[in-house]
């Protein structure tokens, strides 16, 4: 490689040293998830990711608290029990003055001032704060066009993803390859498997950096959030009023279709 030289992202402008990192980030943008597991048939965009995803089922917890001994299973994890137990925060956002435990919590809530939104919509050009937003947007495309390209040939079903669809086939072979180490029950699914081991733990691993409130699950902490940041990030489609909630958005939008509540 010539001394100098970069690597743009024809994306999103994003500028890279070499073309391996600008592949790895490309798939960002595509979607394309080249590292499965063979254990569950999940997919991944990096070797990394599969790696710290194979302890789910071997488990394989390789950081532990040195102050208590408990271990977890990946390194964030382990950093947001040390902020727990010690509450320090030196991080410091010298716009508003807000403290963070971490460098990369303070770097996203940086965003909230800048009014930067790093991860476009390929399709309709909306740009999203976070990746996860951007892909519950996605499927709003997908959708619209009708594309589920893979197909349980078991009943005919057809999905978006591959990964849902692997998901979908254990429910026809009735295997269940997540075991918890501690009772032995095992589920379908990585993310089920981890919200009920926080019932041996009571562990609430997503911690809220501005008040310090602790959730079980990071759809719960995110919800939290936009108390703090004011983000509505649930659109009308028709008068283009914004919602905290995707459940506020569903009542609102009962106004305009005259449709009547279940509950009612």
């Amino acid at each position: 490689m010539h001394a100098g030289r970069t690597l743009q992202c024809n994306t999103c402008g994003k500028v890279f040293k070499h073309a391996g990192h600008l592949r790895q980030h490309q798939r960002v943008h595509t979607g394309e998830k080249t590292y499965p597991c063979k254990t569950c048939g999940k997919s991944f965009t990096k070797k990394y990711h599969l790696k710290v995803h194979l302890r789910i089922h071997t488990g394989e917890k390789p950081f532990p608290c040195t102050a208590c001994g408990k271990t977890f299973l990946q390194k964030g994890h382990l950093q947001k029990h040390l902020v727990i137990d010690t509450g320090e925060k030196p991080f410091l956002c010298t716009t508003c003055g807000t403290s963070f435990a971490t460098k990369d919590i303070l770097q996203v809530h940086l965003k909230i001032h800048t009014g930067e939104k790093p991860f476009p919509c390929t399709t309709c050009g909306k740009t999203f704060l976070r990746k996860g937003d951007l892909k519950k947007h996605l499927v709003i495309h997908t959708a619209e066009i009708g594309e589920k390209p893979f197909q349980c040939t078991t009943c005919g079903k057809t999905f978006l993803q591959k990964g849902d669809l692997h998901k979908h086939l254990l429910i026809h072979t009735g295997e269940k390859p997540f075991p918890c180490t501690t009772c032995g029950k095992s589920f379908r699914e990585g993310g089920t498997l981890r919200r009920h081991q926080m019932i041996h733990t009571d562990e609430k691993p997503y911690l809220c950096t501005t008040c310090g409130k602790a959730f079980r699950e990071a759809s719960d902490l995110r919800r939290h959030e936009r108390t703090h940041t004011g983000e509505k990030p649930y659109q009308c489609t028709t008068c283009g009023k914004a919602f905290k909630q995707a459940s506020s958005l569903r009542t609102h939008q009962r106004s305009h279709t005259g449709e009547k509540s279940m509950y009612h």
